[in-house]
């Protein structure tokens, strides 16, 4: 079972390796003066006017010219003039200076030897400060990019190596070793963009593997709760483009379809959930509408079925675009009192009438809502006394005993919620006149239970009548239980 528009998503994220470094430079040519004749010649130079010519080829000749090899006869000796009257070189050697830069031989245009660069003294050949230094391959500084020319050959005739930094690709177990601490430090900060710099440091690392960070985070949400599940979709969405493609989301979600079966196994509800993503991945525009329709006729499994079923159900409801935003409900901290409030008398209905207490506990963790469970505690014993009877007091000191020993309720809380109830007791009497009476019998059964320490019994209060006892007592006032 495959998607047959998986290999047909964009592979594409906006994450690119900039390298602006240049190491080119321009070097000055040389130019042969007899080359330089022949193009004038071609060009149809005026040959006529001598002075017109040199001044053309002197113009031409910025750059440096290369003096001629002795042994080359020229008729012109000692001068730049090519109609000139003057007499031909003689043959012999010219006696000249010993400090004179002039050429010693009887050739030449009277032109600084080496182009003005060699001798004791000299200012150097024009554009040689434009020229690169000599770089020693021994060097303990010497970098090879800085040998990249635009010939063939590199400085010092060697030749240009383009040396490429070689990244392992890491391994599937690597990548989930990796991955699933950044996910777990996630559920517990909130903060994408750290998760997001994380995995861009190590995405060349994970090359063609980066559908594994999808994948393993919906895995992870699965355990979690349904906060975390949302959570989940936030980083899904906020890593698209940027270290994950449309492909790598498709090829996470085949590859969870192909293993619901043995996800059941640790998250009955498996297939829920993932339909959950597709959906939710769907209305984030993650992948388009088509990756869910290739698989209609191409299921695999009636588990698959199921999921693909339900992102297909989500898809197709009423504003469903629009509700799949809160598609794994509100966090318990966002909710409404009231709501809260309804649900924890619901569910202690619900409690009353199954007896189901793994339920219940269930129920109340999926709230989520640990600094608010001193209402359940609250309602609990506000639907002790209105009901007035002994299974009720029974089952509501069980549901108590169990939560709190679970460390679901907290012993703050259940203090709190009992001291919520003494606050209204002048109000509750009104309308159960018996209540004192009741709130006393199931206090002293919690106190029974191990769940209510005796500073908070003693708070208990009780009704204001006094009664006086039998004159053998000498007329004492009864003092209270406590």
């Amino acid at each position: 079972m495959a998607s047959l528009h998986l290999n047909d998503l964009p592979d594409e994220i906006d994450f690119a390796v900039k390298n602006g470094r240049s190491n080119s430079c321009d070097a000055i040519a040389e130019v042969d003066e007899d080359d330089l004749d022949l193009e004038l010649g071609e060009n149809g130079a005026a040959g006529d006017d001598p002075l017109k010519d040199e001044e053309r080829k002197a113009a031409a000749l910025r750059i440096i010219r290369r003096a001629k090899r002795a042994g080359v006869g020229r008729d012109r000796a000692y001068s730049t003039s090519e109609g000139s009257n003057f007499p031909a070189a003689p043959s012999a050697t010219v006696k000249v200076a010993k400090n004179s830069r002039k050429s010693r031989t009887g050739f030449g245009r009277g032109l600084p030897k080496k182009g003005g660069g060699g001798g004791k003294g000299t200012w150097g050949k024009l554009g040689c400060e434009l020229e690169l230094p000599w770089i020693d391959p021994n060097d303990p500084n010497y970098e090879s990019d800085s040998e990249k020319a635009d010939s063939p050959k590199a400085l010092n005739g060697k030749s240009n190596i383009d040396l490429k930094a070689l990244v392992p690709e890491m391994a599937e177990e690597d990548v989930r070793k990796t991955v699933e601490p950044l996910i777990l430090e996630y559920f517990e900060n909130s903060d994408s963009t750290e998760v997001l710099f994380s995995l861009q440091e190590m995405l060349p690392n994970l090359g063609s593997r980066r559908w594994m960070v999808v994948s393993i985070t919906i895995e992870l949400a699965m355990d979690h709760k349904p906060s975390h599940r949302e959570l989940a979709s936030v980083l899904i969405s906020d890593l698209y483009q940027k270290v994950i493609s449309q492909r790598d989301i498709g090829k996470a979600f085949d590859y969870l379809l192909k293993n619901i079966e043995d996800l059941v196994l640790d998250t009955p509800d498996a297939p829920t959930i993932l339909g959950n993503f597709i959906s939710r991945a769907i209305a984030d525009d993650c992948i388009p509408p088509k990756f869910l329709m290739s698989y209609k006729g191409n299921v695999g499994t009636e588990l698959a079925g199921k999921a693909l079923c339900r992102a297909h159900t989500l898809l197709n409801m009423k504003h469903g675009l629009v509700r799949l935003d809160n598609v794994w409900g509100v966090g318990g901290g966002l909710r409404p009192v009231k709501y809260l409030i309804k649900q924890i008398v619901l569910l202690l209905k619900e409690f009353l009438c199954s007896g189901d207490v793994e339920e219940a506990s269930r129920c109340l963790r999926d709230l989520e809502v640990p600094h608010f469970h001193h209402e359940l505690v609250y309602e609990a014993v506000v639907m002790v006394i209105e009901s007035m009877h002994e299974k009720t007091e029974e089952a509501m000191c069980k549901l108590l005993q169990a939560l709190f020993r679970s460390f679901i309720i907290s012993i703050d809380q259940m203090k709190n919620g009992f001291e919520r109830v003494y606050d209204v007791m002048p109000e509750i009497v009104i309308d159960v006149p018996a209540a004192y009476t009741i709130l006393e019998r199931f206090v002293i059964r919690c106190k029974s239970a191990g769940m209510l320490t005796d500073e908070l019994v003693r708070k208990m209060p009780s009704r204001g009548r006094k009664r006086f006892v039998s004159e053998g007592d000498g007329g004492l006032v009864k003092e209270g239980y406590w």
